[in-house]
């Protein structure tokens, strides 16, 4: 019997999308094969809450779980048995234990119509054989950092195989790519009863970086400046995300004033050979202490009114 998918991620049936995102995300970082290499029970594991994940954060799928636990993949057509036999029985359900509810069948219901004819033979009761299942898609959430997202970064993943074993296969996530970018990775989902194989879709979300910003494409950060240098102008050192580049600061340049950088932003998804801009704002480095001749410059300053 299968397992659970609540039990598997180590969440109630009321747990919200936030707390399922959570678990799953807690667990894919524990058993991931990078951080398990040549640990089968880890990858069996990493298999199993990557299935749970796949439906329990997806609203239909979820819902459809809820209601037929195992067989909730054949959920539309169980219903339409259910609505061409005018509710005349034909279902039993049990309890709600391993696998969530369970659905048995009485009666005569036809099997080989309810799964489209995946037992052979024609679709009974003269009906005829009903299509295969489309492939089925997989959506599975990958986090990277900003330098990663700059640069492109390859991972691995686990996905079952055409004969339930587990594969491996890495992915190149391209420059560029932001928090909810999708990255399809054609034929890497779940084969459907016809042995055809959906696609891996990865939704990406970039951690929140230290120094930078990002809105788009570009990036906006601070850079200090002692006070003389904005005051009289003269260069400052700014660090982009793969090098330093030196701006030079106009006299009278303000406390907050904004410099476009252009070119050091993030690479651009569609052409990762062009980048957004690095915008950085000036932080003016007020001194702490004062020497007694600073003191006398500053006091001249204030008397001059400035």
């Amino acid at each position: 019997m299968a397992k659970d998918f609540y039990d598997i991620l180590g969440v109630n049936r009321g747990a919200s999308d936030k707390e399922i995102r959570s678990a799953y995300r807690k667990l894919a970082r524990k058993l991931h094969p990078d951080v398990n290499p040549n640990d089968k029970a880890a990858e069996n594991q990493f298999k199993e809450i990557n299935s749970a994940y796949d439906v329990l954060s997806d609203k239909d799928k979820r819902a459809k779980y809820d209601k037929y636990g195992e067989n909730w993949e054949h959920a539309d057509d169980i219903e339409r048995m259910q609505r061409q036999r005018g509710g005349r029985g034909g279902f039993a359900w049990g309890g709600t234990g391993a696998g969530g509810p369970r659905v048995t069948f009485e009666d005569d219901l036809d099997l080989q119509n309810l799964f489209g004819g995946i037992f052979g033979g024609g679709g009974g009761r003269g009906r005829g054989r009903r299509p295969p299942a489309p492939p089925r898609d997989t959506e599975q959430p990958i986090e990277v950092t900003l330098d990663e997202a700059l640069t492109g970064v390859t991972r691995t993943f686990i996905t079952e195989g055409d004969h339930g074993d587990n594969r491996r296969i890495e992915v190149k996530i391209p420059p560029g790519v932001d928090n909810g970018s999708r990255v399809r990775v054609a034929g890497g989902g779940r084969p459907s009863f016809s042995g055809q194989r959906g696609d891996l879709y990865l939704v990406v979300s970039v951690k929140p970086h230290a120094r930078y910003e990002r809105k788009g494409d570009d990036l906006y950060t601070d850079v200090e400046a002692p006070l003389t240098t904005p005051v009289l102008g003269g260069e400052v050192t700014v660090q982009a995300l793969d090098k330093k580049v030196a701006l030079r600061l106009p006299a009278g340049t303000q406390n907050g004033q904004t410099f476009r950088l252009t070119g050091l932003g993030m690479p651009k998804l569609s052409t990762p050979d062009k980048r957004g801009d690095l915008f950085a704002r000036v932080k003016v480095k007020l001194p702490q202490t004062l020497g007694e001749t600073e003191r006398h410059l500053f006091e001249g300053l204030k008397e001059a009114g400035l």
